[in-house]
Parts: structure tokens; sequence; C-alpha cells
């Protein structure tokens, strides 16, 4: 490759970032009809091998997809808001326990300073602004509704997505094959070894990983309520979300979900250890049973780099750089995997190998 040809790649590489800086507003429908073609082509490709056509079978994945969002609507969402409002009003027993017993029990056995915690601020922060959800929820409808632009441009954004997601799913094998013959023949070879890697890893990643967290929400949850904890369901859900970074599901799930206990029951014993068990029998199912048999070792995403991807495509792009952070990671984690066998390989790493010999 000469240098021109070098700069004229860097050059249109930075194009292209720049483009995607100004064009991510009106990006996450895009990007959200790619995943969801990108998670439905297996699908797909498996009732075609069934004798279904490629349309047919993007229908039926369809219709699977589109059930499992009306019960979402229909069910849990419901159900998590009414938690969500009762988690709002149980915030004043907390801090009034806060005030009551852990606030004067860390002050006799750990000299913490009475005006360390501004306990009585706080409450009154909560206690002014309980009852207000209705005017909240007001106040975002009248912002949404006073554009009436606004609102058909958020409208069409939402029903864009269907659309996008539906031709790309039909006609995803057909775009994966032209994208492959537009390639340099001579770097042929390795861009697709590089690009399945990314798609190995990413694959496992969306496909295995969101799998096992709506297992893990499902079995939390279930337990929980069970148990008959109040906010059961809530604090599942959250722990299955959390799941995303190992561990993180187990510790989060199991120190809400004592909270709330002791909040309900007490000091009663049974119910903080059903809980106990729940999150034990979770945590034995993900790393026995979910995780090898629906991710297995191909993801290679190193958690903090899970949390760091997130964190800097929100902070970068909002939503849509939420949406772009993992499949960027991917990526770069591939380039950086293949350019440490580069490195291994090349005559810096081994230059000085036969200079630290042991003495005979």
């Amino acid at each position: 490759m000469t240098d021109s040809t070098r700069w004229l790649w860097m050059a249109g590489l930075f194009l292209l970032g720049w483009l995607l800086y100004l064009l991510h507003p009106i990006l996450s429908p895009f990007l959200i009809g790619i995943l969801l073609a990108y998670m439905g082509d297996p699908l797909v490709d498996r009732l075609e091998r069934h004798r279904l056509s490629r349309t047919g079978g993007v229908v039926v994945v369809f219709t699977l997809f589109a059930l499992v969002l009306l019960v979402l609507v229909l069910v849990l969402v419901p159900m998590l808001g009414r938690q969500l409002v009762r988690l709002y009003q149980l915030a004043p027993e907390v801090i009034d326990w806060l005030q009551g017993t852990a606030l004067p029990w860390s002050q006799s056995h750990l000299g913490l300073q009475d005006d360390l915690l501004q306990v009585d601020q706080l409450k009154q922060v909560f206690t002014d602004n309980i009852g207000k959800t209705t005017d909240v929820l007001k106040a975002v409808l009248a912002q949404a509704t006073s554009s009436g632009l606004a609102l058909l441009a958020w409208l069409g954004n939402l029903m864009l997505i269907p659309v996008v997601s539906f031709y790309l799913m039909r006609d995803w094998d057909v775009l994966v094959e032209q994208v492959r013959r537009l390639l340099p023949r001579q770097r042929e070879g390795l861009v697709v070894k590089l690009a399945g890697e990314c798609h190995e890893v990413l694959g496992a990643f969306l496909r295995g990983q969101l799998l096992v967290m709506l297992a893990l929400s499902i079995i939390y949850a279930s337990g929980l309520m069970l148990v008959g904890l109040e906010l059961g369901l809530l604090i599942g859900v959250l722990a299955g979300l959390a799941s995303i970074v190992p561990y993180m599901g187990f510790i989060v799930g199991i120190g809400a979900a004592l909270t709330a206990a002791l909040f309900q029951f007490g000091l009663e014993p049974y119910p903080l250890i059903g809980i106990a068990v729940v999150f034990m029998i979770g945590q034995m199912l993900e790393g026995m049973v979910l995780t090898p048999m629906l991710v297995g070792d191909r993801i290679g995403l190193h958690p903090v780099a899970v949390i760091f991807a997130i964190l800097a495509g929100g902070q970068l792009f909002g939503f849509t750089g939420v949406l772009l952070a993992l499949p960027v990671a991917a990526v770069i984690m591939v380039l950086l995997r293949h350019a440490h066998d580069l490195y291994k390989l090349s005559g810096l790493y081994g230059e000085s190998s036969g200079s630290h010999e042991p003495p005979t």
C-alpha cells in the first residue's frame, strides 16, 4: 500500500466518522433495525433450511418479536410501573430508618459527626415530590406534544424500525455477499477472517448473553415473588439486566433483595434464607448451565471493557452511542488481537530473544 493510498484510506475513515457524528441524532431507528435483523437472521436461516421461503421466515420471526413486545407492553411494563411507584412511596420509610437507626448506630460506633448526613433535607425532598408522578407525566407529554413536527418525527422514527429491520432481515445474506464481492481480492481472505471473528464475538454476546440475562431475570423475579418479596419483580429484572457484567447481577440483586426484605419482613429468618437460596440457585445455573450452553468461551469481551464501552458510547453519542458501543468494542478487540499476533511474529518482539539465555 502506497503512502497516497494509505492517506486516502485515513481521510475516508475520518470523513465517515465525521458524517456519523453529524447524523447520529437520526441513526437510532436504523441501528435498532440492524440489531434486530442481525439477531433474527439465524432464526430465518433455520426456517429456510426447513423449506420455508426467506420472506415467510422473516414474517414468522417478526411475529415472534411482536408477541414478545406485546407481552412486555401489556403485562411486564405495568407491573414494573406499579412496583416503581411502590418503591418511590417506600423512600420516606427508608430515610426514617436511616435517621432513627442507622445514623445513631454509626455515630455511636464509628464516631461520625451529627451533620455528616443531612437526612432531614433528604426526607423533605422526597416528601415534597411524592404524589407528583402524574404532574411529571403531564409535563413530559406537554413537552412532547408542544411541537407537532417533533411528535411526528418521533412517531416516524418509531415506525421506521420494523420497516428497516424487515427489509434488512430479508436481504441480509444478499447484502453480506455483495459487500464481500466489493472487497479487494488481495485482502479478501484476511478481511473475511477478521469479520468472522467479529461476528463470532458479537453474536455470542448479543444472542448468548442477552438470553442469559433474560433467563436470570425470570429466575430471580419468579423466585423472589414466590418468597413473597413485594418488590420481587423489579429487583429480579434489575438483577438480570445487571448480569451483563459477570457477578454484578448477583451482587446488586441479593443486596437490594435483602434490604427490601428487612423493611418488609424485619428479621424473620425464612424470607432472608429464601432470598439467599434464590440467588444461589441463579448463580449456579448461570455458571454451570446458562453461560456454557448459550455463550461458551467465545465472547472474549472483558467485563471492564463492556462497562467502559457502554459508558463511553453514551457519553459521546447518547443513545446512538450505546447501541454502537458493543459492536465497536468487539471490532476493536478483534483488531487488537490480530495486531498482537502480528507483533509476536515481528522482529521487534523476537530480536532480543537470544540475549537472555541462561548461562550453561
